[in-house]
């Protein structure tokens, strides 16, 4: 009797943007060394580039399928509504894709993981009968957030939020209150929440990795295995086993060699995602601060952030020179691995967040929308490696934030704690550890499945 070979191919599924597309490529990265193939599918917008695919993935197969819904709408529909559209446009062109890799590879599929924004990948996995994974490139307590924001009546949670109980612990998740549980800027509270329960919705999906760390997240890690019933597998951070190129933007590497002219943990970082905006106000408060601390700083001013802006008035422009160094875009974990800086100033997007804990940083904490305002809470709170600077950004408060992290005894007990944390964080990848088990455990489940 003939002995039927495992299916070897991996096919990954990453939401088109580069919070989830990096994850995603370190996620292909490591299960390719445990010998299995990868197929990453992908849209027209948001690719990993051409070079990228040669030079750093060039045994991974790309396949871009038809396009179910232009970058302009983006911009148009708001981010909800956009993610709504995707899902119901795409399913039937994924179907097809699918079922192209099974002619084309012999039925070789061994599990379709897909982000979970693209939770339309479900249907196509149970009409060919394939294993399916969820990944969530965000933090387990987001990911809780959103099972509790599903169970709750819309118009009750909006007239709570009016009243003292948005201070209130949510039951059995660590410290995080009702008015945590953040929706502004995703758009009107109901499409959220419709949003929210799809993604919340396992359907026939066999796991979940979330891309999280057992000693970072351990109750909300249980609180979501209790919640989905099936298993949860933390098995981050991707960057420190996965780690190569894979940014979707140019990145400028002049920064490095200002860096090497700095002295020892002196220089503030300042990332706010590649997402964000801010008014051109702020950014001038920004700029009057982070002199006024005397402390040297990297500053990343992604285009196109600033609504209008054309440049800094002369006279900051020359103070900043003077001071500072400004870029389009960093290779940040190269910059977080810098001996020259000493703290970081983030939106506390999840990759951000735990790229600076993996390097031993404390924070600034400037939070935009959703899961950055829970990362942030668990920053200041629940970790005590940072501070949050919270309602209008005005000069004296960054020129405060600034010498409370990097000179003051308070910025120094919180680099303690973080070093303390980078150091669990770090034993968890190694033999042994958390997420090196629970990663060996997935893929033995996918050799045998």
């Amino acid at each position: 009797m003939e002995t039927r070979q495992p299916k070897r191919r991996i096919v990954l599924v990453p939401l088109p943007a580069q919070g989830h597309v990096t994850p995603f490529m370190q996620l292909g990265k490591a299960v390719y060394v445990k010998g299995f193939s990868v197929t990453v599918i992908q849209g027209h917008f948001h690719q990993v580039s051409s070079s990228s695919q040669q030079h750093d993935f060039p045994d991974f197969q790309f396949v871009t399928i038809p396009e179910s819904l232009p970058e302009s709408e983006y911009e148009r529909l708001g981010p909800t509504e956009f993610l709504l559209k995707l899902n119901k446009t795409s399913e039937a062109s994924f179907k097809d894709c699918i079922g192209q890799l099974l002619v084309q590879h012999g039925d070789d599929i061994a599990c379709i993981i897909y982000d979970e924004f693209m939770y339309f990948c479900e249907a196509a996995a149970k009409e060919f009968k394939l294993p399916s994974v969820i990944f969530s490139t965000q933090s387990a307590t987001n990911q809780a957030s959103r099972c509790v924001l599903r169970n709750l009546n819309t118009k009750k949670f909006l007239a709570d939020m009016e009243d003292d109980v948005q201070d209130k612990v949510v039951k059995k998740l660590h410290l995080l209150r009702f008015k945590d549980l953040s929706v502004s800027g995703l758009g009107p509270l109901d499409r959220v929440l419709e949003l929210f329960n799809e993604m919340v919705n396992k359907k026939t999906a066999f796991a979940v990795i979330i891309n999280t760390v057992s000693c970072l997240e351990d109750s909300s890690l249980s609180w979501l295995e209790q919640e989905f019933g099936i298993p949860v597998y933390p098995l981050g951070p991707f960057h420190i086993t996965g780690s190569m190129p894979s940014s979707l933007v140019e990145e400028d590497r002049t920064c490095i060699e200002w860096l090497n002219k700095q002295k020892p943990r002196s220089v503030i970082y300042i990332s706010l995602g590649s997402v964000a905006h801010i008014e051109t106000r702020e950014v001038l408060e920004m700029a009057l601060g982070l002199c006024d601390s005397n402390q040297p700083f990297l500053w990343v001013i992604r285009p196109g952030s600033i609504p209008g802006w054309v440049s800094l008035p002369e006279e900051v422009s020359k103070m900043v020179s003077e001071r500072g160094y400004i870029v389009k875009w960093a290779p940040q974990n190269e910059v977080l691995a810098h001996h020259a800086v000493g703290g970081f100033w983030s939106h506390c997007g999840w990759n951000s967040t735990l790229e600076s804990i993996v390097e031993g940083f404390p924070m600034i904490c400037r939070p935009f929308q959703g899961e950055q305002k829970i990362n942030a809470m668990y920053i200041e709170s629940v970790w005590r490696v940072g501070i949050q600077l919270e309602g209008e950004v005005k000069r004296k408060r960054v020129e405060r934030a600034v010498r409370r992290l990097l000179v003051d005894e308070e910025g120094a007990c919180m680099r303690e704690r973080a070093l303390a944390l980078k150091e669990k964080v770090k034993a968890s990848v190694r033999k042994g550890g958390s997420s090196y088990n629970a990663f060996d455990e997935l893929v033995n489940y996918l050799k045998t499945e």
